[in-house]
């Protein structure tokens, strides 16, 4: 009879055992569901701005839209809750905040951003990896090097045991000591920048890798600085030799020894020292890595000569000229020189006033024209007070770079008012004789084809469409019937060669078009904390 229970209670134990649900994990625990390691506890971190130390504009905190903690992870996909990546690591989103380019970023504004960086990090300490999600081109009100400060000051905090991997725009500047706190370092190899996401998923995706392979830091990152700044409408990767250039980018960071290469461009409009091109590579395999570097910095010096804007350019008159004779429409002239998603002020009213001042535009039954756009946040008001269909007249712009053009008088009609906009807050049309002015309570980039629809604007019909803008983004580039750049004032101006530079390091070109070539040798970075 002993026996007999014995044996009922152990096939009982079985049963239950065996219908039992095993533990899951949330994807934020720091346990695999195999319960055998612990995973890696990663950390967010980042700021991003292009700052024209040309422009009279100024930054402030409010403009970079800071996400905090969970919040962080609605602005990568590849993060999402159910994904392969959130589920490989322990997360501890810390603050990103991402600015439309502008001016120099207020020391008031950067201070409060990377206190409150540095508070966050300090909650969760130790970290395993910290991915450093930034530009690159932020200028801070007296201060140099920006983002090479702010990851010395994240490393006074989190230490030198920690991984760091930094994503960046390949029109970012990359100082000695952000290479050197950097272990991991990656830029976009598109410009325009089609591949932002996929970069910023290859710095997650190699971070993880380095920290469950057991591998750590890579033994190299070789830094070469090459002595060449152009504006990003002249080494556009959609022709040559910036097309070969880029191309050669991806095969070289797959070579066994190699964890990635990259080429920055840059940012042309701000004057600091490390205002210049470089090539990084990292890896393990010291010849791999510094032959690479030195491959690819040469082919980069060796074109210097060849790079052309992106678009045929002209004065303004030159390119509204043809546009009016085209028989090619839409057509879109970009009015360069106060490009926003550059670093111009968005207000400048140099163009408009230009525009408007034509013949042909002075009657509703003119061509017709879209101009997006101006800031005008009186304007706004007035054009809400007075409803769509009605009459409207007051100033726009030149509240902050009026040093071209003042504030420019519109009367027209009002034929729309949209509300909401994440940037611009609230937009409406003014219609002057048979131009379009999209006005907007706060300054706005217009890339994309819904940011004219929703208007009430079709971008496809117009006569002419004007872009503050430098190179056209994809959806305007695929709808354009003929395209010209006009060659504006602005705090972007193309023709960097006329700025008044004083800090970049010569000789540099195009500044120095005889200089002798420079020693294209790599360097090696130390690793971090060496």
């Amino acid at each position: 009879m002993l026996n007999r229970l014995l044996t009922l209670c152990l096939i009982a134990s079985i049963t239950c055992l065996t219908a039992a649900k095993p533990v899951k994990f949330p994807v934020t625990s720091e346990k695999t569901k195999y319960h055998s390691k612990p995973l890696p506890r990663i950390a967010i971190a980042g700021l991003g701005i292009e700052s024209s130390t040309f422009s009279p504009a100024l930054t402030d905190e409010v403009a970079f839209h800071a996400k905090y903690g969970a919040d962080v992870f609605t602005m990568y996909p590849f993060m999402a809750a159910d994904s392969n990546v959130r589920s490989q690591a322990a997360w501890f989103p810390a603050i990103v905040g991402k600015s439309l380019p502008g001016g120099a970023v207020t020391r008031q504004a950067y201070e409060s951003l990377v206190n409150k960086t540095l508070d966050s990090l300090k909650k969760h300490l130790p970290y395993d990896g910290l991915y450093f999600d930034i530009h690159g081109a932020m200028s801070v009100v007296g201060l140099d090097d920006p983002e090479g400060d702010f990851i010395v000051r994240i490393r006074k905090v989190i230490g030198y045991k920690t991984i760091i991997s930094t994503s960046m725009d390949l029109h970012g500047n990359v100082s000695w000591r952000l290479a050197q706190n950097s272990d991991l370092i990656t830029c976009y190899r598109m410009a325009p920048h089609e591949d932002a996401m996929q970069t910023k998923k290859r710095a997650v995706e190699n971070l993880i890798d380095r920290i469950n392979s057991g591998k750590g830091k890579p033994a190299y990152k070789a830094y070469i600085s090459v002595p060449i700044l152009l504006p990003g409408e002249k080494t556009s990767t959609r022709i040559e030799p910036g097309k070969s250039i880029y191309k050669a980018v991806a095969p070289a960071s797959v070579q066994p020894g190699i964890v990635d290469a990259a080429i920055w461009i840059g940012y042309a409009w701000a004057d600091e020292p490390r205002n210049h091109a470089v090539v990084m590579v990292t890896g393990d395999d010291k010849e791999k890595v510094t032959g690479t570097a030195e491959q690819l910095a040469r082919r980069f010096w060796d074109a210097r000569k060849a790079f052309e804007f992106v678009a045929p350019t002209g004065t303004l008159k030159q390119c509204l000229d043809k546009a009016v004779a085209s028989p090619k429409h839409p057509f879109y002239i970009s009015d360069s020189g106060d490009n926003p998603t550059a670093g111009g002020a968005g207000d400048a009213t140099w163009t408009l006033t230009q525009i408007l001042a034509r013949p042909e535009f002075k009657t509703a039954t003119g061509p017709s024209l879209l101009y997006a756009s101006i800031p005008a946040p009186e304007l706004i008001k007035s054009a809400i007070a007075a409803g769509i269909g009605n009459y409207v007249e007051g100033y726009a712009g030149a509240k902050v770079d009026a040093r071209f053009a003042p504030p420019v008088k519109l009367s027209g009609t009002v034929e729309s008012i949209v509300y909401g906009d994440k940037d611009a807050e609230v937009e409406a049309v003014v219609k002057v004789g048979s131009v379009h002015v999209i006005i907007t309570q706060k300054r706005k980039p217009y890339h994309k084809e819904i940011d004219f629809t929703r208007l009430g604007l079709n971008p496809r019909t117009a006569y002419i469409v004007v872009v503050k803008i430098g190179y056209l983004e994809p959806e305007l580039y695929a709808m354009r019937a003929d395209w010209i750049m006009a060659l504006t004032p602005g705090g972007v101006d193309q023709n960097i060669e006329g700025l008044p530079y004083h800090h970049i390091i010569r000789p540099m070109f195009p500044f120095d078009k005889n200089m002798k070539d420079p020693d294209l040798t790599a360097k090696l970075v130390p690793v971090s904390g060496k």
